[in-house]
């Protein structure tokens, strides 16, 4: 019915595999607004194309591979996406009114699937480190560890899937996983916070909103680790050390922004609060940032801010609170 032009039935075939199509656009690309728009090219290819489908592998095998040549396009055009810690060393002062880098394409946070089918490896497939990391690899060098490491395809069928021999893919491997192991911390968040436990991580989560709320620096810095790191894109400058980092929030957020007010929620398969910021001007506390936390031993060691209004309706948030 779908080759015979039957939209309905086209969309019945795909909807199965979208989110996890999705989810490997994101991980190719660093950007849900991208992810958006390759997911969408990659249906209308494949919408196009499928008379031509003849069954010979799986219609999740073609469809990944269509999605892939799709990222691949967007690679070329757009290049990477980078976290300010890829541009510059950590900043030794702290900078007030810091000015966004507005050429610079960030990368951004991802929405958590939180039901029931949601599979392990499919929120540690998605946690910041590993996605920044991606960032450093070629397009092809990206496509083939996702689809060997993350989806399961054997290097063979990568090679059909890129158009390109088996020991090219080896090739493609050996270098990605050595760059990558270099930039991706040895354990994942998902092992650390199921070591952690709910109780208290949710005891991380509303103690670190509180502390911003009251503006409570000795509070904020008991909840980080020694070495933890605070950036915020699209602004340039990071701190890293938790001298540098309480310098930065007794000098910005807990003293210079005005009012704040929190909703936790989560992330690239990690706790994260949305942070609303009083504006006298409506009246409300209006979505700043969304904060998203990387956590070690019970304690914060990475938070990374993403700020903009548009970072809300991404993960569902209301955009101001009353």
């Amino acid at each position: 019915m779908a080759r015979a032009g039957d939209d309905e039935a086209f969309n019945r075939l795909v909807e199965p595999l979208r989110r996890e199509l999705h989810a490997h656009c994101y991980r190719m690309l660093g950007s849900t607004h991208d992810a958006d728009d390759a997911l969408q090219d990659a249906l209308v290819r494949a919408w196009r194309a499928l008379a031509a489908f003849e069954g010979r592998s799986s219609l999740r095998k073609w469809l990944y591979t269509v999605a892939t040549n799709s990222c691949l396009d967007a690679v070329a055009r757009r290049g990477r996406r980078a976290l300010p810690m890829d541009l510059s060393p950590a900043s030794e002062q702290v900078v007030v009114g810091d000015t966004p880098l507005t050429e610079v394409a960030w990368l951004g946070p991802y929405p958590d699937a939180n039901g029931p089918d949601t599979r392990y490896e499919r929120r540690e497939s998605v946690e910041l480190a590993f996605v920044a990391a991606l960032q450093h690899l070629g397009g092809n060098q990206r496509a083939a560890l996702l689809l060997f490491e993350v989806l399961g395809f054997s290097a063979a069928e990568i090679a059909d899937m890129m158009q390109t021999s088996t020991a090219s893919v080896n090739s493609a491997l050996q270098r990605a996983r050595k760059i990558v192991a270099e930039r991706v911390p040895p354990r994942t968040q998902q092992q650390a916070l199921s070591e952690l436990g709910d109780a208290r991580l949710r005891e991380i989560v509303n103690g670190f909103s509180a502390a911003l709320e009251r503006g409570d620096a000795a509070a904020l810095v008991a909840l980080l680790t020694e070495d933890v790191t605070w950036s915020m894109p699209p602004l340039p400058h990071w701190y890293a050390g938790i001298a540098a980092v309480s310098a930065f929030a007794v000098a910005v957020p807990l003293t210079s922004c005005g009012s704040w007010r929190h909703l936790p929620t989560s992330a690239n398969g990690q706790p994260a609060v949305g942070c609303y910021l009083w504006n006298e001007a409506t009246g409300s506390h209006v979505g700043w940032s969304i904060n998203v936390l990387s956590v070690e031993g019970g304690q914060i060691g990475a938070i990374t801010s993403f700020i903009g209004p548009e970072h809300f309706a991404v993960l569902g948030l209301p955009a101001a609170l009353d």
